[in-house]
């Protein structure tokens, strides 16, 4: 996520940026870092947060429906566009235990951060720094000291998820495209 708020992160989950103003109604288009708008309709109460980490009272969803790429989103008390303009360019959040329960075999994105990645051959890889949607996949962004590898959540990636580490299966040339060796050529 190239977007950075400041917010405590035991508690909370950034889950979408508010990135305008939709109608003289004072709804906001909200874009989801997961990439699936519909998510953030399942959501009556949000957070909203400013990059200075400034966080606002509990804002309650009035009305939401998933828009084409962006979620539009009526919160009590943002009655037209003037309020509305207000607000863009904030963090929204949700609360870690308002999450719903997921099965055993998936998990939040949230909870890879910080786990270290291991190849099956037992290479350490780095650790998971972040993650972000690039309109096809989820992409985990994986760092060790000043390498950076992007690692692609497609089915088979991930063969191990424990709790202080993942196992990965990588394709080939997915770690070493960002090896020192590639990046001279």
């Amino acid at each position: 996520m190239a977007d950075t708020f400041l917010f405590d992160t035991e508690k909370f989950v950034l889950i979408a940026k508010v990135s305008k103003a939709h109608g003289i109604k004072g709804e906001l288009k909200l874009y989801a870092f997961s990439g699936q708008a519909l998510s953030i309709t399942q959501h009556r109460k949000l957070f909203l947060v400013s990059r200075q980490g400034e966080l606002s009272p509990l804002l309650e969803v009035v009305r939401s429906r998933p828009g084409n790429k962006e979620a539009i989103v009526q919160f009590k008390g943002v009655n037209d566009r003037n309020d509305a303009e207000k607000l863009c360019g904030f963090g929204v959040l949700v609360q870690k235990d308002a999450l719903p329960e997921l099965d055993s075999d998936t998990f939040y994105l949230h909870e890879l951060e910080g786990l270290q990645v291991k190849t099956e051959a037992g290479d350490l890889v780095g650790t998971v720094e972040s993650f972000f949607n690039n309109g096809m996949q989820d992409i985990i962004v994986v760092k060790n000291g000043k390498s950076e590898v992007m690692i692609p959540l497609i089915p088979g990636i991930i063969t191990e998820r424990a709790k202080t580490c993942l196992t990965i299966a990588p394709p080939p040339g997915l770690l070493e495209i960002n090896s020192d060796d590639s990046a001279k050529g």
